[in-house]
Parts: C-alpha cells; sequence; structure tokens
C-alpha cells in the first residue's frame, strides 16, 4: 500500500531516468505525476523522455506536465556541452525508444504542484532533481504550500566537497541560483542530497550486465543508457570507477530516510558574484533552531545500491 504521493521534477537525462524506475518500483510511493525542467535537455525533451520512459516501463497512466523552461533570471536555456557530453543529445544516452502514445499534460506543472499540495498535504513528497524553478514559482504563486507540503528531498548541491560545475556549485543549483536560494529560504521541510552522498553510490558495467541477461525491452534499454553513462563518467570523473546514481538516492531517501545521515543547518544559496550556486549555512541565521533544513553527509551505500538493483532488476523483469 501507497505511503507517500510523490511528485518527480526532473530535467531527464540518465539518472532521472533512474529514478523515475525507482520510483516505480517501490511500493510505498505512489508516483501521481512528474514535472519538466530544464538542464541535461530543454524542458519539452525532458518531458517527451519522461512520457517514453513511463511508457517503456508499463505505466503510461502517469501524467507529465511541462514546468520552466529557463531560470528566473534568464529568458533563454541552452543545454551546456558537459550535459550533452554526459547524457547524450537526447538526454538518454542517444538511445531511441518508441514514442508515448500518450500527450503531455496541458495543465502547467506550477499549476499541478499548487493543487496537489492541497489536495494530498502531508503525505506529498516533491522530489526535484533539477533546477528549482518550478518549486520557487510554485511557492511565489500560492505561499500557502509551504506549510502543506510534507517533504522535499531535492537531488543537488554540495556543502562538504567541491561542486562540479566549479570548485563550490554543483549543476542544478548552478542552473537557477536564484530559485535554489528562495526555497532553501522558505520554511519547506528539506533535505538536500547532494554530491557529498551520490557520488558515493555507483554503478559499474557489472550491474549494467544483469539487466542485460534479463533479456527484457526496459532492460536492454537501461543497461544500454547506463553503459552511455559510464563511458562519460571514464571522461569526466575517472576517479570514481564508475556512474554516481545522484537522482535515485534522492527518491530513495524521500522514502526511507534512514539511508542518509544528515546535519540540520539553515542554509542559503549564493545568487551573485564568483561563489553563485553555493550551497553553504546562512551567516544571518546561524543562531536561529535549524528545524526544517537538512543536509546529508553520509550515505548507507552499499544498502542503497543493493535496493536499487532489487527493485529495478524486479521491475525490468515485467516489462
Amino acid at each position: 500500500m501507497a505511503k507517500y504521493k510523490m511528485i518527480l521534477d526532473l530535467d531527464t537525462g540518465i539518472d532521472d531516468a533512474l529514478a523515475i524506475a525507482y520510483a516505480l518500483a517501490t511500493p510505498e510511493c505512489d508516483l501521481i505525476g512528474i514535472v519538466c525542467s530544464y538542464g541535461n535537455v530543454i524542458t519539452k525533451k525532458a518531458a517527451q523522455n519522461s512520457l517514453d520512459l513511463l511508457e517503456l516501463l508499463g505505466h503510461s497512466d502517469i501524467p507529465v506536465f511541462i514546468g520552466a523552461e529557463h531560470s528566473l533570471t534568464t529568458d533563454h536555456f541552452d543545454v551546456m556541452p558537459i550535459s550533452q557530453q554526459i547524457h547524450g543529445v537526447n538526454g538518454i544516452g542517444e538511445v531511441e525508444l518508441p514514442t508515448a502514445k500518450r500527450p503531455i499534460e496541458k495543465q502547467d506543472g506550477v499549476d499541478f504542484y499548487i493543487e496537489a499540495a492541497h489536495k494530498y498535504q502531508g503525505s506529498l513528497i516533491i522530489v526535484p532533481t533539477g533546477p528549482l524553478t518550478n518549486l520557487a514559482q510554485a511557492i511565489k504563486k500560492d505561499p500557502e504550500i509551504v506549510d502543506l507540503i510534507g517533504h522535499v528531498t531535492l537531488m543537488g548541491g554540495a556543502l562538504t566537497i567541491p561542486g562540479n560545475v566549479n570548485p563550490v556549485t554543483e549543476a542544478n543549483i548552478n542552473q537557477d541560483p536564484e530559485a535554489a536560494n528562495q526555497v532553501f529560504q522558505s520554511n519547506l521541510p528539506l533535505t538536500m542530497v547532494g554530491l557529498d552522498v551520490t557520488t558515493r553510490t555507483l554503478l559499474t558495467k557489472n550491474e549494467t550486465q544483469i539487466w542485460r541477461e534479463l533479456g527484457t525491452k526496459s532492460a536492454i534499454a537501461f543497461a544500454d543508457i547506463v553503459d552511455y553513462y559510464i563511458d562519460a563518467y571514464k571522461i569526466t570523473s575517472p576517479h570514481l570507477g564508475g556512474c554516481a546514481l545522484h537522482d535515485p538516492l534522492a527518491v530513495a531517501a524521500a522514502v526511507d530516510p534512514s539511508l542518509l545521515q544528515t546535519i540540520y543547518l539553515n542554509m542559503k544559496v549564493e545568487t551573485e558574484g564568483p561563489y553563485a550556486g553555493r550551497t553553504i549555512g546562512d551567516e544571518k541565521r546561524i543562531n536561529d533552531p535549524a528545524t526544517t533544513c537538512q543536509a546529508a553527509v553520509n550515505v548507507e551505500k552499499d544498502r542503497f545500491v543493493s535496493m536499487f538493483m532489487d527493485k529495478l532488476s524486479a521491475l525490468f523483469n515485467q516489462n
């Protein structure tokens, strides 16, 4: 029986695809919709990728919504070359999936957020694994949702290790530091699942070979998609020895927070200058009780990777 209503907020690249699969494979989680954003690909491509992946995995019943197409402080977005290198130009490792029959929803993603917050309240969990523009826009449009949403578990940021865009900035936060700061400065119950923990959860071709041997359409497609990702990591992050399970870890931690060791910290995001995008403790609130915002600093990586493989292999075996 589903315990949580979940909305994924994705810029659907490869680890976002794994996040979709993990959510679908988790019985405690009722995935009620996906809101899309820009980052690994443009927003409309993220939405189409999401629909195609849902259909591949036998879940074309789940609606996909268009969210923001650029940051709060810009009027346009172009995919960064490094994103194309890591995820492929199409966002899913240049693997071509059949086009889903279901269309993108006409309702705006921000309005879906607000509607779901009022409908489900404390049982609603939001998992953003791209920029935080959609969530910031929803808070601005209806500030009441801050007190309604059960929890936000986001993939983004870096507190105790360097960023992956520059020494202080992680990619998702870098896309829209202003939106991220608004979210961190709100009173939303929030857990930051940053590079501090996601780069400890790794997949290799030993694991994708297990999927390949299942022989189903979804298993082979995901093996091809993730092998592309692993090969990209050999170039961009050879020290890791595999690809990081950034986005699925956020989904897993949203449902099972015991996977993480966190610290409570009133946080901010730098919005200007050379440190724009840095996620850090807010010196102006250093003496205020920290009760809503947590940052993950450690993870039970072996338990997570084992759960991840068990859940996804079972899902792929069905489709």
